[in-house]
């Protein structure tokens, strides 16, 4: 896959500032602001070995306003240091004299972290403004003054559009980071005439987001078959005219917005694709605190959903064996309550011990992966909603960005020779 911008081999880093946006994001305890997970931060660190010897200037947030995970980066900072083993220093500043002097007093080989960049309103306030008016921001001016280069590493935000991840791409040359670029190429297997039978596992309480990537891996002939898990196996039973009894379609009405017509766009992609999309043929209801076995011929169900049934696992499990190419998303049922996590696990089972290439994602997907310690997925994405958008087939802002950024700046001094 030849990418349409820039990345770090195609422009001269060595000794220059740095400015790179990177998505740390992790969850955390409210109570004492403690990270709980490192993967994201591990990620870029090793992205941030790659790079030559410069001035890093590092750009992040945490969370968002109203959020009690909303907190600044210090700590960020410190767990970031012990992983690369190599001092950064945490700015409590963005853009205003503190930040600017750290930048000027930085020396080759120094690695500073600003300040949460959703502690500023420009950040949140002009999501999804123009260029010319992020390019305006006090953030995007007072940095780019000090920078030479920006990176941008935040794949699981390329969904968005703000000043930190978009705003400096007219101004500055501009190219994707290490984990940009690992995505991209990995997802590129699955969605650039993938090896056949492409097979998708779509499960969860997230329909809608199902729904579009469905829809697009459809359309687009991507994919030979979707095996659809969860809710969103629900959705398309009761598509198909199927009762799942009332306490699962009060469920389904109370949790997804518009489940109405969701429902609706379930029964089209059934009608379009004949044979095309799965649901399963038994479910596990939770009576009690116990599974207990329905088949769609014993519906409507008198309890909750909470898993699917043996004889789905084991027809599920045979057709992904067999397939060459392999995407997923979502477990298949309430994984987190005891005695109801078979479902998920022997799929993901069935996925890690497959000979397919495979692509994984989501939050509660790699929880799954992670602590069933399932090795041998060939890609798991860091990306959740970006991911989803991804693979729906929508416009990245972050990416198109990046792409006139190649464009303005392809004469540019720092590119270097024969970069096409």
């Amino acid at each position: 896959m030849v990418l349409p911008f820039f990345t770090i081999s195609d422009l001269d880093l060595e000794n220059r500032t740095v400015l790179m946006r990177v998505d740390i994001n992790s969850p955390l305890n409210p109570e004492t602001g403690d990270i709980l997970s490192l993967k994201r931060i591990e990620e870029h660190a090793q992205s941030i070995r790659k790079l030559p010897a410069c001035k890093l200037v590092l750009l992040a947030h945490q969370s968002r306003p109203g959020k009690k995970d909303f907190y600044p980066l210090k700590e960020h900072a410190k767990v970031l240091s012990r992983v690369l083993d190599r001092e950064v220093e945490y700015i409590d500043s963005l853009f205003h004299n503190r930040a600017i002097e750290a930048i000027g007093n930085m020396k080759i080989g120094d690695i500073i972290l600003l300040e949460n960049s959703r502690f500023y309103a420009e950040e949140v306030a002009l999501a999804d403004a123009s260029m010319e008016v992020q390019e305006r921001s006090h953030i995007v001016r007072a940095l780019s003054k000090v920078s030479s280069v920006f990176i941008n590493d935040a794949f699981s935000a390329i969904h968005r559009s703000q000043p930190t991840l978009v705003g400096f791409t007219r101004v500055l040359p501009s190219c994707a980071g290490p984990v940009m670029e690992k995505e991209l190429r990995a997802l590129s297997k699955v969605t650039d005439d993938p090896e056949s039978p492409c097979i998708a596992i779509l499960g969860g309480l997230k329909v809608d987001d199902s729904i579009k990537v469905a829809e697009n891996l459809l359309k687009n002939g991507i994919c030979d078959r979707i095996l659809t898990t969860g809710v969103v196996g629900s959705m398309f039973q009761w598509a198909d005219g199927h009762d799942l009894g009332t306490v699962n379609k009060n469920f389904i009405h109370q949790e997804i917005q518009e489940a109405d017509g969701l429902l609706e766009r379930c029964r089209k992609m059934l009608d379009d694709h004949p044979g095309k999309i799965e649901y399963p043929s038994d479910m596990t209801l939770n009576i009690d605190g116990q599974r207990e076995r329905v088949t769609l011929s014993n519906l409507p169900a008198d309890g909750p959903i909470f898993d699917i049934g043996i004889e789905t696992i084991a027809h599920y499990s045979n057709v992904i064996r067999e397939a060459k190419t392999l995407i997923a998303n979502g477990p298949a049922g309430v994984y987190e309550v005891q005695g109801f996590s078979e479902g998920t696990v022997e799929i993901f089972r069935a996925i890690d011990e497959s000979p397919a290439y495979s692509v994984m994602g989501g939050g509660e997907t790699t929880a799954v992966i992670k602590d069933k310690k399932f090795n041998n997925i060939d890609h798991v994405s860091t990306g959740g909603g970006a991911l989803i958008y991804y693979l729906s087939g929508k416009e990245m802002p972050v990416l198109t960005a990046l792409k006139r950024s190649k464009e303005l700046f392809a004469n540019h001094e720092i590119v270097k020779k024969n970069v096409g």
